[in-house]
């Protein structure tokens, strides 16, 4: 069975300082963190790349794992929509030469935002086992400061770039249970980008998550014959402090099990899941953890992991 054997990050330590933007929109200290919820947005320096945000995160995985070798992964992929330059040839490939990793690693790109780490890890792991590989790499980046309008109030104050890394093997000590996905690209007016710029309706996508995640951890939680005391900790996308607040209220079961940490790194899009995971869930005693991811699409993915 494959699962996550480790999680590794990378998050620039340069970056924007949310009360001095907010300031610029007539924003207060009440709004930047309890709506947005950062105060300091993490930004790549203008000659880094999405594959050099990815390089950083699988180095300081290798460095974390010292027994796992570059000739020993045979696959790797990337999670991003914001690739290098316009997006051709894949940022997998680029990051592959970037590491030195072997020429038989089957390396692609999946196209998905915030809820691209859900799907990531079920795509990964089901492609290992189909295949019969050892070792994969999950690796998300999405800097949406090459897309976002340092104009724009309604998204310049929400997004940090940053970049994480996922081993996954067997005999991990945590194991993909079950999991549930979906899409809807009606709404996809709501996320997108048009000539290069970024553009999202604030409303329309906060409307989006109340209505759909307290729902699916709850048929998710069903099906899998679970409740919710029997989950230790809700790591949902850190879209905002406003999102995570109200889903926590909307699903109306121990609400003070879903984690929210963006103070320093804000909304990192398909990167935010596994940031809450390195920090907060690998190394705890927990036993079961339900994700959920959603937004761009629109799209939306949730699971349950357990320590194995």
């Amino acid at each position: 069975m494959i699962g996550i054997k480790s999680i590794a990050s990378y998050v620039p330590t340069a970056g924007v300082d949310n009360y001095a933007q907010g300031a610029k929109f007539e924003k207060d200290e009440e709004f930047i963190l309890g709506k947005i919820g950062s105060a300091f947005l993490p930004r790549k320096d203008v000659d880094q790349e999405t594959s050099d945000l990815c390089v950083e995160a699988v180095n300081a995985l290798f460095a974390n794992n010292p027994q796992l070798s570059r000739e020993s992964i045979d696959a790797l992929i990337v999670v991003t929509q914001n690739g290098d330059e316009e997006g051709l040839p894949h940022t997998a490939a680029i990051v592959q030469d970037k590491l030195g990793l072997p020429t038989h690693v089957a390396a692609f790109d999946i196209s998905l935002g915030c809820s691209g780490y859900v799907y990531g890890i079920y795509a990964l792991k089901g492609f290992m086992e189909a295949t019969g590989l050892k070792n994969g790499l999950l690796v998300t980046a999405d800097p949406y400061s090459k897309i976002v309008d340092p104009e724009d109030r309604n998204t310049t104050m929400l997004f940090g770039d940053a970049a994480t890394a996922t081993w996954m093997a067997e005999g991990a000590s945590w194991q993909l249970g079950k999991a549930k996905f979906g899409t809807d690209g009606s709404g996809a007016p709501h996320l997108k980008v048009s000539d290069g710029v970024f553009f999202m309706n604030g409303r329309q996508v906060f409307n989006f998550a109340l209505l759909k995640v307290p729902a699916h951890l709850h048929e998710l939680l069903n099906e899998s014959s679970l409740q919710a005391s029997d989950i230790d900790a809700f790591c949902i996308h850190q879209g905002s402090a406003a999102i995570v607040d109200a889903v926590a209220r909307r699903f109306e079961g121990e609400p003070e099990k879903f984690i929210k940490d963006m103070v320093e790194t804000g909304n990192t899009v398909s990167s935010s899941i596994p940031l809450l995971l390195e920090k907060h869930v690998l190394d705890a005693d927990w036993k079961r953890v339900a994700i959920s991811g959603f937004g761009v699409g629109l799209s939306w993915g949730s699971a349950i992991l357990y320590r194995d």
